[in-house]
């Protein structure tokens, strides 16, 4: 049974970068992120290999893909039972802290997003 259920984070616009990521990646390397994400969704509280904290709140999901050859991460954030799915990228050690820039700043933005639901569903 899971114990979060993954859900994509989607931006003002619409769009759901991590989907638009995983798309773009190769059959057989989005089932190895989507098996992945998986583990976490069914093994929460899940640690190393699979995931680990990376500050500010947020979490990464590891993978292994390119035939061994590439790292990737999909930096995501629990709300309540919710993985939220906010960032996904090919691990380079130089554009790290960008990366979860990125995805800090998606955080926030739903978070802020929720707020404003939970305040209109109140009234």
């Amino acid at each position: 049974m899971k114990r979060l259920t993954a859900r994509f984070y989607k931006t003002a616009a619409g769009n759901l970068p991590v989907r638009e990521w995983l798309l773009a990646l190769p059959v057989e390397d989005r089932g190895i992120v989507g098996r992945d994400i998986a583990k976490v969704e069914f093994g929460w509280p899940i640690g190393m290999p699979t995931s680990r904290p990376v500050g500010k709140g947020l979490r990464e999901v590891r993978s292994t893909i390119r035939r061994g050859k590439v790292e990737a991460r999909v930096i995501f954030a629990v709300d309540s039972n919710i993985m939220i799915l906010l960032h996904g990228h090919e691990k380079k050690p130089s554009r790290q802290q960008g990366d979860i820039g990125t995805a800090a700043a998606r955080w926030s933005d739903y978070k802020r997003w929720k707020g404003n639901r939970d305040d209109e569903e109140e009234a």
